[in-house]
């Protein structure tokens, strides 16, 4: 097959002697046109991935056996490439079919110009395609498409063009192939390729509504004896009320602070208690009256001048 390249339509196939094959997405960019990446599943015989690591895309650029990876996109004359190459004769016997697939970043393939899947034989640094499909929307929705795949045909392997789209983007290409993905909202509020993050297939997954670990107990606080009534907080007895400084208190009232209490009373004999105060007794701190009137000023008296005086001469 080397030096002819086959154009393919939409289902047919084609077989490969080249044992390497490196498969080449290419489209032209522009104002408008949203980024495409290329991508790759490993499948086995019942058309999933094993794993999580069957998954090569920008994420998990090298599959763990090095026998699929995507290479770095290039500006060629003809636009622009992203790239994946498999090695087919060292890929392991439990790999029926590699999925050759292209995703596209804020916008539908409606607005990708002239997408097209080359494959060349990797063996050959320079040589014409070995076959060429010309990825063409149907709805012009999708935001995923699966370009072609390379599957085992008895001893050898084919290609075949297929052309399939997806509207829910990379995420819903690999969740079609077993692949548990982690959803983020891409631009436009759809789900973008940039919030693929591969799981593996039955392995852990978000917890949604799972069991719940028991709750903490609550610290221990710490225990204290309740606090007397009518004691304050700072180990002095409580007033009944606020006394009003300076003015005599009610007999019921507790004193001040600072002066002495009244003892309790008690059983057996009762020391005197002081008479009260006679009636128009002073306040405490204010001047007592005169006992009498004091005498008519003298109305001759005058204050001594006071401070420099300025007299006319």
């Amino acid at each position: 097959m080397t030096g002819m390249t086959h154009a393919m339509v939409k289902g047919s196939n084609v077989p490969l002697d080249a044992m390497a094959v490196r498969a080449v997405l290419r489209w032209t960019p522009g104002p408008g046109v949203p980024d495409v990446d290329a991508s790759a599943l490993l499948l086995g015989p019942e058309g999933r991935v094993r794993s999580d690591e069957d998954f090569v895309f920008y994420n998990q650029p090298r599959h763990p056996s090095g026998v699929v990876r995507r290479l770095p996109k290039k500006q060629v004359p003809e636009g622009l490439t992203d790239t994946v190459e498999a090695d087919l004769a060292a890929l392991d016997p439990s790999v029926d079919q590699v999925v050759l697939a292209a995703s596209s970043d804020g916008a539908s393939f409606q607005y990708v110009h002239d997408l097209r899947i080359l494959l060349y034989d990797a063996g050959q640094a320079d040589g014409d395609p070995l076959a060429v499909f010309d990825v063409r929307p149907e709805t012009g929705e999708e935001t995923a498409v699966i370009c072609g795949e390379l599957y085992r045909r008895g001893s050898g392997w084919k290609f075949r063009a297929v052309g399939q789209g997806y509207p829910t983007g990379l995420i819903g290409l690999a969740t079609a192939f077993g692949i548990l993905v982690d959803e983020t909202e891409g631009a436009g509020g759809t789900p973008g390729a940039e919030g693929v993050t591969a799981q593996l297939p039955g392995g852990p997954a978000p917890v949604q509504g799972g069991p719940q670990a028991p709750p903490s107990p609550p610290a221990q606080q710490p225990s204290f004896p309740a606090q007397p009534q009518g004691q304050s907080g700072y180990g002095f007895p409580q007033p009944a009320s606020p006394p009003a400084y300076g003015y005599p208190q009610p007999a019921s009232a507790q004193p001040a602070y600072g002066y002495p209490h009244a003892p309790a009373p008690g059983p057996g004999p009762q020391p005197p208690v002081a008479p009260p105060a006679p009636q128009g007794a002073p306040a405490y701190g204010y001047p007592q009256p005169a006992a009498a009137a004091a005498p008519a000023p003298d109305p001759n008296f005058r204050l001594p001048p006071m401070g420099p005086q300025f007299v006319r001469p």
